[in-house]
C-alpha cells in the first residue's frame, strides 16, 4: 500500500495510527507501507476539489494510477467557525506557500480582534482508499476545540499548537498516542480499518 503524501510528519503519523489496527498479524508497516515519496513515478497532483473527500480521492487514484498499488490518502484542514469554515481546503497554502509557521500566524492575525468566547474551530480529515481494482471508500473525521492566541506545544504540526483540544492543552501539546486516539485523522482511518487490514493480510 502507498500512502499518496510527501509531508514526512504525516507518513509517520499514519503509520503510527496503522499500527495499532495491524496489532497481532505480524505485518511489518515499514516493508506494507510505503511513501509516495519512496515511489520513483510519483505525481504530482492538483488538489482541485472544493471538498476534503474530493481533494483525497484525487490523491488516492493518483497514486495508484501510477504504482499499481492500493493508495491511501487523506485530505484535512482546520475549519474556523467565524470564518465561515475557512481555511478549510486551503488550510495548507492559507498564507500562499509560505509553510505551518506562517499559516499558523496570518491564521492568528485574521484572528486577532475575535473574542474568547467566538473562537470555536475543528480539524477535519477526510480519508480515501483506492484499489487498482477500482474499488474507492472514503471515510471522515471531525476534531472540534478553540483556538488559542499563541501557538503552544511542540508536538505535531500544522495547527496542531493552536487548537486546544481539552481545559488546558493544545493538540500539539498531546503526546502522539493521546493524539491519534482523537485526531479527526485517526478517526477517518479507524472507520477505513477493515478495508485496510483485509488489503494488508490479502483476507
Amino acid at each position: 500500500m502507498v500512502l499518496a503524501t510527501r509531508n514526512a510528519h504525516k507518513v509517520v503519523e499514519l503509520r503510527e495510527i496503522l499500527a495499532e489496527l495491524v496489532v497481532g498479524t505480524g505485518i511489518d508497516l515499514d516493508v506494507a507501507v510505503v511513501g509516495i515519496a519512496d515511489v520513483s513515478a510519483a505525481p504530482d497532483v492538483v488538489e482541485s476539489g472544493v471538498t476534503f473527500a474530493e481533494n483525497s480521492l484525487l490523491k488516492a487514484r493518483a497514486a495508484c494510477a501510477a504504482t499499481g498499488l492500493p493508495a491511501l490518502a487523506d485530505d484535512s484542514g482546520l475549519a474556523v467557525d467565524v470564518l465561515g469554515g475557512s481555511p478549510g481546503v486551503f488550510s495548507a497554502r492559507w498564507s500562499g506557500g509560505g509553510g505551518d509557521a506562517a499559516n499558523v500566524a496570518l491564521l492568528l492575525a485574521q484572528l486577532a480582534d475575535v473574542p474568547d468566547g467566538h473562537r470555536a474551530a475543528a480539524f477535519v480529515c477526510a480519508a480515501s482508499l483506492v484499489t487498482p481494482l477500482g474499488d474507492e471508500v472514503v471515510e471522515h473525521g471531525h476534531l472540534a476545540g478553540t483556538l488559542e492566541r499563541e501557538p503552544r506545544g511542540t508536538h505535531g504540526f500544522g495547527y496542531d499548537p493552536i487548537l486546544r483540544v481539552d481545559a488546558t492543552r493544545t493538540l500539539a501539546e498531546l503526546n502522539p498516542a493521546e493524539k491519534n486516539a482523537i485526531s479527526h485523522r485517526g478517526q477517518a482511518l479507524r472507520a477505513l480499518a477493515p478495508h485496510v487490514l483485509a488489503l494488508l493480510t490479502g483476507a
